[in-house]
């Protein structure tokens, strides 16, 4: 069984897009965030050394969505994948959803959406 960590509707407004107004206007982002690790020492110790800080994870996920604009959904989740792999050796794994409510696309819908699963090399 893998145990989870789950961060879910974290908005940011950055700015991504392939097109020059998207990159020059910005738009809201939202970033959905499943990290898979061990949770039993944590969880019998109640002590955080043991686990992740969700605010940590928050601003590092915080530092891509804001930081050097990107062109694809894509390319955000995999930085996203890198930066919190590199910065939480508890972390085995994870989940990467990013959703653009405000995509540039004629018609009626909730978000664009990219998923993509890492796991620890």
């Amino acid at each position: 069984m893998t145990d989870k960590i789950i961060l879910a509707g974290m908005e940011f407004f950055g700015f991504h897009g392939v097109f020059e107004e998207e990159r020059r206007l910005g738009q809201k982002f939202q970033v959905d965030l499943v990290l898979y690790l061990d949770l039993a020492p944590a969880g019998c110790s109640d002590n955080i050394e043991q686990s992740v800080s969700y605010a940590e994870v928050f601003e590092l996920v915080k530092g891509v969505m804001t930081g050097k604009s990107l062109n694809l959904l894509e390319a955000l989740a995999e930085e996203i994948s890198k930066v919190v792999l590199a910065s939480l050796p508890l972390v085995e794994g994870l989940k990467v959803v990013v959703k653009k409510p405000g995509a540039p696309i004629p018609g009626n819908f909730e978000y664009m959406a990219v998923e993509i699963n890492r796991k620890r090399i």
